[in-house]
């Protein structure tokens, strides 16, 4: 099975703390998203895991650190790392193709911005998969429209009439990709754009009409990180399942504690002091960081940051950052000092 991860946008819309860290590499709930992700699908898929293809951007932005990053995540799952360059911001298709290299055999695709819990067995008659959530306004987004022997017959944007309230939530399974590939190399050659990109869904749509089957994913869980509110919510909810699993320790055995207080569920990174605060509930903090007369809850900060004398409450705080002050709903971007 092989793993491909599209992740070369920049995520403008989490700015400012995608100015310097690109999106899928933020972490949440103590670990990057994209690694969340890759080992999330793994977990599920319940398979060796052969090759891992990363689709980059700009190597000025995606530069050595993240690459090494993430050959240290495929090597953690067993699988080959192969990394690809998007040069230009020309869509999902376009972004697939990158890595076309790669296409061949089994494998899963995910778009890197999301998370997900589930726990299912893929369908061994489908000839490929679409992960979908059920969701309250199909109308905001792009949903699948199912045959009576609940097979996938089309894909539809933002439907202005009611078709499913199953929502695509980007990530999807395919038996053999090479048929994937083969389709989306029509789209690039004939020039089939949509939003002045190339899209997935027109190769999907090409397998449809040679009459491949397609099957739905159902996730019991769908979270985004797209922008600073949203991503302090799946930070929250990311915090409720670990500490329900139990399977890695929220809090590390070198935290300083000083008269200070955590309220489950947190984590805590690393070498880091807690002085006459309260940390919690849903909250993470990354490693090398001070906290000092200072309560914190529903909040996400970074690396290497010092916080003092401040009530936060929905902050999301970069690396390196100086705080002093009593505003609570902050969004602080990296290298910033507010004293």
């Amino acid at each position: 099975m092989k793993i491909i991860v599209p992740m070369a946008g920049r995520g403008s819309r989490l700015r400012p703390h995608s100015l310097t860290v690109p999106k899928p590499l933020i972490p949440v709930a103590g670990q990057p998203i994209v690694h969340r992700l890759v080992k999330d699908i793994a977990k599920i898929l319940n398979e060796p895991i052969e090759e891992i293809a990363f689709v980059l951007g700009d190597p000025a932005w995606f530069g050595d650190d993240v690459v090494s990053s993430l050959q240290d995540l495929a090597k953690s799952l067993g699988a080959k790392a192969s990394i690809y360059r998007q040069d230009q911001p020309l869509g999902t298709g376009h972004a697939i193709m990158c890595a076309k290299d790669s296409l061949s055999g089994p494998a899963v695709i995910a778009y890197a911005d999301t998370l997900i819990r589930a726990d299912f067995n893929l369908d061994p008659e489908a000839d490929a998969v679409i992960w979908v959530k059920q969701v309250d306004q199909p109308e905001a987004y792009g949903v699948v429209e199912l045959n009576d022997q609940q097979e996938i017959v089309e894909l539809v944007e933002k439907p202005a009439q009611f078709v499913s309230d199953l929502a695509v939530i980007g990530i999807y399974y395919f038996k053999d990709v090479s048929v994937l590939k083969e389709e989306l190399q029509k789209v690039l050659d004939d020039n089939i754009i949509h939003g002045g990109e190339y899209q997935i869904n027109d190769g999907i749509k090409g397998m449809m009409a040679k009459g491949n089957v397609f099957k739905t994913g159902e996730v019991a869980e769908w979270m985004d990180c797209g922008n600073k509110a949203v991503t302090l919510e799946t930070n929250q909810r990311m915090l409720g399942f670990l500490e329900a699993d139990g399977e890695e320790q929220l809090v590390a055995a070198s935290v300083k504690n000083e008269n200070s207080k955590i309220i489950a569920p947190c984590y805590i990174g690393e070498n880091v002091l807690l002085k006459n605060a309260t940390i919690g509930p849903n909250v993470s903090i990354g490693n090398n960081c001070v906290i000092e007369n200072t309560s914190v809850k529903n909040s996400l900060i970074q690396n290497n940051t010092q916080i003092k004398n401040a009530n936060l409450e929905e902050a999301m705080i970069g690396n390196h950052v100086k705080y002093d002050g009593k505003f609570t709903k902050i969004s602080i971007g990296d290298y910033s000092v507010l004293e």
